[in-house]
């Protein structure tokens, strides 16, 4: 059983304590770091390497916020999850919390349950919607398919991602982009998941298209 360490970011005390002692009795889940605002929460990134998954509310008593802490969070750990735990269910929260780079986003009124589910399977580089929140990106998607915009803005992206899409256009696999940039398959397949969230785009062939389109790659 592999132990996932994870990291709580929230500005409430309350909150970060309840989840501590919930976790505490989880065997394969460990709490290893709490911040209550964006730099604190990289503060104790830098400390504590080996954190796997960062359970991170939207509403942060400081001017940086949830989004922009998770946005920063992927640029600088990108083989790290990001679990978004909100009372926010409003689509554009969502929807800004996916582009910077979370793969997970489940209601404070949840159960524990679902917070330790939630958290096993972001940490297995999946991602994880609670009911409600599920339901609102189905609605947003049926609501506005018709309108779809072919694809994102390239300079949205970090130099990295740039390199991951441009080897993806170029048919390298997830190990051999790895090698190629001294990071893990897991890493590339964050990198790949956030470019099709940024790109808005739906599979890899989507990103190959995208990155000839953008001449990204000799034909």
């Amino acid at each position: 059983m592999e132990l996932i360490n994870v990291l709580v970011v929230d500005d409430h005390q309350m909150i970060r304590d309840g989840i501590r002692i919930s976790l505490s009795d989880i065997a394969d889940i460990r709490v290893i770091g709490e911040a209550a605002h964006s730099a604190e929460a990289l503060k104790q990134l830098r400390e504590h390497v080996s954190v796997q998954v960062v359970v991170m509310d939207i509403s942060l008593g400081d001017e940086t916020g949830g989004t922009e802490t998770t946005r920063q969070i992927k640029e600088q750990y990108p083989e790290i999850a990001v679990l978004a735990l909100t009372m926010h269910n409003e689509e554009p929260h969502i929807t800004s919390m996916l582009r910077a780079g979370a793969t997970g986003y489940i209601l404070k009124d949840t159960g524990m349950d679902e917070l330790i589910t939630a958290i096993r399977t972001v940490a297995s580089g999946q991602t994880y919607f609670s009911k409600e929140v599920a339901a609102t990106v189905m609605n947003r998607f049926m609501t506005h398919s018709t309108h779809r915009q072919p694809n994102g803005q390239i300079e949205t992206l970090t130099p990295r991602e740039r390199e991951v899409l441009q080897l993806i256009a170029q048919e390298f696999t997830n190990h051999e982009i790895a090698d190629r940039l001294f990071i893990s398959p897991r890493t590339v397949d964050t990198h790949r998941r956030n470019l099709i969230l940024k790109l808005n785009v739906k599979n890899t062939a989507g990103l190959v298209r995208y990155a000839i389109k953008q001449n990204l790659v000799d034909l």
